[in-house]
């Protein structure tokens, strides 16, 4: 899903691993995040919500926000909706 939004911003080629950030790295803007986040919530359903995450998440920590902590949520909401 990163991959198919990241090729929609022409940055098809960029390497990406668990310390690359949303912001500085792949210099993704807010709407991108939410257009990520609504392609999770159609392929897992209510069980991983971004929204809910990111809005824990100070203004920094958003900003700093990396591919890793997101994979995290995504496998810890996956793994408690179990």
């Amino acid at each position: 899903m990163l991959r198919d939004l990241l090729a929609e911003e022409g940055l098809d080629d960029v390497e990406i691993d668990r310390g690359t950030t949303f912001h500085d790295d792949l210099e993704l803007e807010s709407i991108d995040l939410v257009t990520l986040a609504g392609s999770l919530r159609e392929h897992y359903g209510e069980k991983v919500n971004v929204a809910l995450f990111v809005a824990d998440l100070e203004l920094d920590e958003i900003i700093a926000l990396t591919v890793g902590q997101l994979v995290d949520y995504v496998t810890e909401s996956l793994r408690s909706a179990s």
